[in-house]
């Protein structure tokens, strides 16, 4: 490190990019104040239009997050207990937990060393020889629980392998709930939108998402009429008309202020997943001149996919000890994720084993994601770069 300037560079910086939006940002929010009209109001409609449209469905339903996304697309198909849904174990513990909380059970299967995705394969198997079909239902042969539905993520901005999930789930009469979380804008082939391919696709608008609100906000998009109802009826504590409730739903709604500040981001977004692919695509150029892809592996979109990079994840089997020396270089990174969710305590009662989702705990182990946000300059991510190196004793 003595040879070269020591840098900050963190995992994520917001600043700069409310600096180059303040005035816009500050008078949509000014707007909404001056209207005093903060629950489900003309930003929330323009918003879940265009939304809805960007991701190749007919329908949006603004929500109060992707967490309440997820869980309100579990709760449209009734799913509880005695039920189970098909998901990864290596994904934010939402996907995982919306399905317990309902008191279904997850079914966690693991996921392509390569892409860290949904294996269809694996659902297959589990489909045709783990379960059984019966009283007009398909049976788990291993806990008899009643299998529902598929809910396959799109980890890191990348799609999952959708085609055949999708032959998969209309061979079996299943739904197919997107959690597309990390990835607006992601493409499967050819030019289809995650979350617009599946029958409800689950967004989410957290801060450090490519299209990050305030705060939480998330929103469910479908291309069913009757699907999108019921979505909107849940997300008002089933409410319809005003003070009938003919189902429990809950107040899932989206903020007016929110949907503002979507609004103006929005008209930026694709310039920022350009951006982003941009930054990606250095660190894969530069990182192979230095010789470190030998060492370390870069991430991988098949051709016809368009990665979003949410998060620019490479795999190295010293993480720990790598993530500790560009600490001390000022490089910011994170783990996403230390503990893949058939190994979290809170699942214990389903009885997994490290073993059953082999290449969900390697990667649990391996990946870690660099800093690729768009305000990052050229210095940032040579710096970067050479610090991995440095950690080589290339530099």
């Amino acid at each position: 490190m003595a040879s070269r300037p020591r840098m900050s560079v963190r995992l994520l910086d917001l600043k700069p990019q409310y600096q180059a939006l303040k005035a816009e940002l500050d008078e949509a929010m000014l707007k909404v104040a001056a209207s005093q009209m903060f629950i489900l109001g003309p930003a929330v409609r323009e918003l879940e239009e265009k939304l809805a449209a960007y991701c190749g469905a007919k329908h949006g339903i603004g929500l109060s997050s992707g967490t309440d996304a997820l869980l309100i697309a579990l709760m449209v198909y009734e799913i509880g207990a005695g039920d189970e849904v098909v998901t990864s174990p290596y994904t934010f513990f939402a996907t995982g937990g919306t399905i317990a909380r309902l008191g279904a059970r997850p079914v966690f299967l693991d996921i392509d060393p390569v892409t860290c995705n949904l294996r269809a394969d694996l659902v297959q198997r589990f489909l045709e020889e783990g379960c059984e079909r019966r009283a007009g239902g398909l049976y788990n042969r291993e806990t008899g629980g009643r299998v529902r539905a598929l809910m396959p993520v799109h980890l890191y901005g990348l799609s999952a392998d959708m085609d055949p999930l999708m032959v998969l789930a209309r061979r079996h009469g299943l739904p197919v709930i997107e959690d597309a979380a990390q990835a607006i804008g992601a493409e499967y082939p050819v030019g289809r939108r995650v979350g617009g391919i599946g029958d409800i696709g689950c967004l989410s608008f957290f801060p450090t998402k490519n299209l990050g609100a305030f705060g939480d906000a998330g929103m469910c998009v479908t291309n069913d009429d009757g699907l999108a109802a019921k979505l909107r009826m849940l997300r008002v504590h089933g409410m319809e008309p005003k003070y009938y409730h003919a189902v429990i739903g809950g107040n899932f709604r989206i903020d007016e202020l929110q949907a503002a500040v979507l609004l103006v981001k929005y008209r930026y977004l694709e310039q920022w997943h350009a951006d982003r692919r941009r930054n990606a695509a250095y660190y894969d150029a530069a990182l192979r001149e230095a010789g470190m892809t030998v060492r370390l592996s870069t991430p991988t979109a098949q051709p016809g996919y368009r990665h979003v990079f949410n998060q620019y994840v490479i795999r190295v089997p010293d993480r720990d000890r790598l993530r500790a020396y560009l600490a001390e270089c000022g490089v910011g990174t994170e783990v996403y994720y230390p503990v893949p969710l058939h190994m979290q305590q809170c699942f214990t009662y389903l009885g997994y084993r490290p073993e059953d989702c082999p290449e969900s705990a390697r990667a649990a182990k391996e990946t870690l994601a660099l800093p690729v946000y768009p305000e990052l300059s050229e210095a940032q991510l040579q710096y970067v770069v050479e610090s991995i190196s440095g950690f080589f004793g290339g530099g």
